[in-house]
């Protein structure tokens, strides 16, 4: 039996929440909801100097200590800070990373930990240089449902066009992680499967974890971390329900013929190597014009205000994830202008 990290990797609006309450809600497993560590911080780990240097690597724990403590979703778990800094290995931004979640493992008594920051996609040879032996779940849906989703959302791109880009590129990355790797250690999963085979897709999960299926991880929504999660932002009001079954192809009646064509063209060749089949007449053949890239833009950013406004009138947690985002604008221009 491994004690290995498991990894949810792919795109947001992907049903990752989902995967992850149900995995978290299994006795061998914890998995937190994730700070997004590694992908705040890797693109501004250079601007810390050498890490080897115990000044420069305390500045860095510190920032991700900060960062973790003021989540938009709290943590139960407190971080020793001195145990960190001696435990981490690699003595960089990952070792931080995976430092935390075995504290937190540790605090919550159980066997393994995983994290379901989709955007470790980006840092899959990270992951395997410090864990060999670590586990993908590759989460994989329809780009037109994610492109739907995202559209409502504050954690993506708004307009399907922008959304399918992001997909494209992560799941090209995924295809090729598919091909490189053993399969003991990635698993594609299809979102389409999870919600309408939840049973047998949960049990093939298991199998491929190697611990026992668990009948306590369909009742996932009624656990304090569903009901916590579904109370903090309307993106996850889901979270707290049952699977529901249905929550497939909603594109065909919610989408725009327009934008399922521009989810196409870009996504066109990837969707049908993944089994998704285009409907779009243009489909991967269509290329946006200047100006019609100018009219994605344009409606990308109106549809942000929108989502915007949304969450100050019904999120819970909005003024915490707009306080990181600006911390995490101010953080990069000090490191950037050497005000460590």
């Amino acid at each position: 039996m491994t004690s290995a990290p498991i990894f949810i990797i792919g795109t947001e609006r992907s049903g990752s929440n989902l995967l992850r309450l149900l995995l978290n809600s299994h006795p061998e497993i914890t998995m937190p909801h994730p700070p997004h560590i590694v992908a705040f911080f890797a693109p501004l780990e250079t601007y810390y100097g050498d890490l080897s240097r115990e000044k420069n690597f305390r500045k860095l724990t510190d920032d991700v200590l900060v960062h973790l403590e003021r989540h938009i979703h709290p943590w139960a778990t407190a971080v020793d800070r001195e145990s960190l800094i001696k435990d981490a290995s690699p003595r960089d931004v990952f070792g931080l990373f995976a430092a935390i979640y075995d504290q937190h493992l540790a605090a919550v008594g159980k066997r393994r930990w995983g994290c379901k920051s989709t955007f470790m996609i980006h840092y899959t040879e990270r992951i395997f240089a410090r864990y060999p032996d670590a586990q993908l779940l590759w989460l994989v849906r329809d780009p037109r449902d994610v492109a739907l989703s995202s559209r409502e959302s504050v954690f993506n791109p708004y307009h399907p066009y922008y959304t399918a880009r992001l997909w494209t590129r992560q799941q090209e990355l995924g295809l090729r992680l598919e091909a490189q790797h053993n399969p003991i250690n990635l698993l594609r999963v299809h979102y389409e499967a999870l919600v309408g085979d939840t049973h047998p897709t949960m049990a093939k999960i298991c199998d491929f974890l190697d611990v026992p299926f668990d009948g306590a991880m369909l009742r996932f929504f009624e656990t304090e971390d569903a009901r916590i999660c579904a109370r903090e932002a309307r993106d996850w009001h889901k979270t707290a329900l049952p699977i529901l079954s249905s929550n497939t192809n909603r594109f065909r009646e919610r989408m725009a013929a327009k934008d399922v064509a521009a989810v196409e063209s870009v996504a066109g060749a990837t969707m049908q190597e993944l089994g998704y089949e285009t409907v779009s007449a243009c489909g991967a053949r269509r290329i946006p014009r200047l100006l019609r890239h100018f009219s994605y833009e344009v409606e990308n950013e109106l549809l942000r205000l929108r989502v915007e406004y949304r969450s100050l009138r019904e999120d819970r947690n909005q003024w915490r994830r707009w306080r990181r985002r600006v911390r995490i604008q101010i953080l990069t221009a000090r490191l950037k202008l050497g005000l460590r």
